[in-house]
């Protein structure tokens, strides 16, 4: 540390360590200057370890262990996702959200975790999720609640009850919304994904939203288990879905939106978890893919 000797051991400071006081004014000065010193070490360091990424299966096969970089998962072989932490004061808890998607896809746990008909507060009600069994969708709006399930390969049946039961299932009571606008160029489902999470950094996460459009196209799923399934995977949780298309139509679409939730309320592999049902309720179901109608579409975030 030579700029500590030069400090120390300068001319001025050698004719004042004459003095009967110049050896504890050199000493203090010392110690000052260390502990100056070793604080903004510590500091970087800290800081350092802040700024260090963490990544995770996004299934946690392993429960909470996380990685410092990119790999794929030792159990399942997925590629680990970046853990986002966010501020405390930006975390929506007006949300709530029964069971897990990964419980169902890969434990098979098919049975209901959640009976719609008991929750208390129907007014203002949103929310989203599968029939127990995985056999059917199930939406609500505004505190009316939709079943859509299988016919035929062509037709579906959409009713409206609550005593219904899901094996996953999130939730939220949104009294007021407030319109975001939706550009133009945002037609397509991973361009809205992309859209909502770059528009909302300073939006409490997770939050549902609720888009009123008119659809070229899209495409929605009715899951439709056969009774007595088994389910281990994906593939098996989605043996007997139903596809179907939806063209030139006014819609409705809710959904959930979060970075933190995957395998959870939304797939492994996206932030968004979204149902669409036509305004006349003749179709509903778990959108897949959709072309909006350039400028027919209104965003809507609940209201802070």
């Amino acid at each position: 540390m030579p700029f500590l000797k030069q400090i120390l051991f300068s001319s001025d400071h050698v004719s004042e360590m004459k003095t009967n006081y110049s050896r504890p004014r050199s000493l203090y000065l010392l110690l000052a200057l260390l502990v100056s010193f070793s604080t903004l070490i510590y500091s970087k360091q800290s800081y350092a370890l802040k700024k260090q990424e963490t990544y995770q299966c996004p299934m946690l096969c392993e429960g909470n262990k996380v990685y410092g970089k990119p790999q794929k998962c030792p159990v399942c072989g997925m590629d680990i996702k970046k853990v986002v932490s966010r501020d405390s004061k930006l975390v929506n808890k007006d949300i709530a959200i029964s069971g897990a998607m990964m419980n169902v896809m890969h434990k098979g746990e098919l049975w209901g975790t959640i009976n719609l008909d008991t929750i208390a507060d129907k007014k203002h009600l949103y929310g989203i999720g599968p029939l127990e069994y995985l056999t059917g969708e199930i939406l609500i709006i505004d505190g009316r609640c939709y079943k859509s399930e299988v016919v035929t390969d062509t037709r579906m049946k959409v009713s409206e009850t609550f005593q219904l039961k899901a094996p996953f299932f999130g939730y939220t009571h949104v009294a007021a919304w407030k319109d975001l606008v939706l550009p133009d160029s945002i037609i397509e489902l991973s361009q809205l994904e992309h859209f909502l999470n770059a528009a909302t950094e300073n939006y409490p996460r997770p939050f549902f939203f609720k888009i009123l459009a008119q659809v070229e196209q899209a495409n929605i799923h009715v899951v439709h288990l056969q009774a007595g399934s088994k389910v281990s995977s994906p593939q098996e949780a989605h043996q007997g879905q139903k596809n179907y298309e939806v063209r030139d139509e006014e819609v409705e679409m809710i959904g959930f939106f979060s970075t933190e939730h995957q395998a959870i309320l939304t797939h492994h592999d996206s932030w968004v978890h979204i149902h669409l049902i036509t305004q006349d309720r003749t179709q509903m179901g778990h959108l897949e893919s959709v072309k909006l109608k350039k400028g027919s579409a209104k965003l809507f975030l609940p209201a802070r």
